[in-house]
């Protein structure tokens, strides 16, 4: 039987990440009305992180105990990767222990090389490249909020970072269409774009690259930010904020996408800063909705990829 990981979004069919969707939804309702899942009865999984964690540590810990399993959290200086032991020693150390791994870590080659190395599902917690969960969270939000996701604009404003890396490869394979608009030399990759053009069926959305955040939010359905320097760049703060200077998601900005947009942000936010609070705080904002989503749907993505097929 082979192992599966989810490394990126496109370690999923979009048949598969709807699949995720419906039972992440059964899941949710059935948690709402006190019904008890026991499919990962006696599963462990560890988090190895290498990260600061709020939502991604509690939303599996949580997520795991709903299920009916545990979870074992490790932070950096538990395991000290590639230090105290190699990447390719622990992964096949845990892969005697637990049933799955979550890697929280900055560079993506480590959450890869874990991969390869392991014979339990390991799941990509983010990295420098991409955050897959963040970003099917984002989408199962999108999809209860407005009943559908084709042909749905999600507009992102910001740095074209790891969040943004995922949501348009998962807004692409699953037909909606993407915007995001930077600063120059903070854009998407041309090749990250082609390549993943090159990996979508049919009916795939669109992907388009703009430097105006007004030209990209216009006729938005969603309008999304994320912070200007995320962990491990903290020392380009004060660049960025000067880069990035007019990329704000304010009043103004959101009143230039479509009437009554949603507004997203997958937190933490700097608030005065890449928005503003009179946005996250607003009537249109679905922020913490979507912070929620990411238990229901991390716990849709752990039955796929380590219960048994029974359950």
């Amino acid at each position: 039987m082979n192992v599966r990981h989810l490394i990126n979004v496109s370690d999923l069919t979009p048949r598969e990440v709807i699949g995720v969707f419906d039972e992440s939804a059964v899941m949710k309702s059935r948690l709402r009305r006190g019904i008890i899942e026991n499919c990962l009865a006696g599963k462990t999984i560890a988090l190895v992180f290498e990260k600061a964690s709020n939502r991604t540590r509690v939303s599996f810990e949580v997520g795991m105990t709903q299920l009916g399993g545990h979870s074992i959290y490790l932070a950096s200086d538990c395991i000290r990767l590639g230090e105290r032991e190699t990447i390719p020693d622990v992964a096949r150390t845990l892969s005697g222990y637990v049933d799955g791994v979550v890697v929280r870590t900055y560079a993506h080659s480590t959450v890869t090389e874990f991969a390869k190395y392991s014979s339990v599902p390991v799941i990509n917690g983010l990295s420098d490249h991409s955050h897959p969960c963040q970003a099917l969270a984002d989408l199962f939000t999108v999809r209860e909020k407005l009943g559908r996701l084709a042909g749905v604009k999600l507009a992102f404003v910001g740095d074209g970072n790891n969040v943004a890396r995922s949501l348009a490869s998962a807004c692409y394979r699953l037909g909606l269409h993407f915007a995001i608009a930077s600063p120059k030399g903070y854009e998407l990759e041309d090749e990250f774009v082609s390549k993943a053009h090159d990996l979508v069926p049919e009916d795939a959305g669109s992907v388009t690259k703009h430097r105006d955040p007004y030209q990209a939010v216009k006729d938005a359905d969603v309008v999304y930010t994320d912070v200007w320097a995320s962990m491990g760049q903290e020392a380009e703060a004060r660049q960025r904020r000067i880069d990035f200077a007019g990329y704000q998601v304010d009043g103004k900005l959101l009143a230039a996408a479509k009437k009554g947009a949603l507004v997203m942000h997958c937190l933490p936010a700097h608030r005065g800063e890449e928005i503003t609070d009179e946005v996250i705080e607003g009537p249109q904002s679905i922020v913490f909705e979507q912070a929620e989503s990411r238990l229901h749907v991390q716990k849709g993505l752990l039955k796929l990829l380590m219960a048994s097929p029974e359950a």
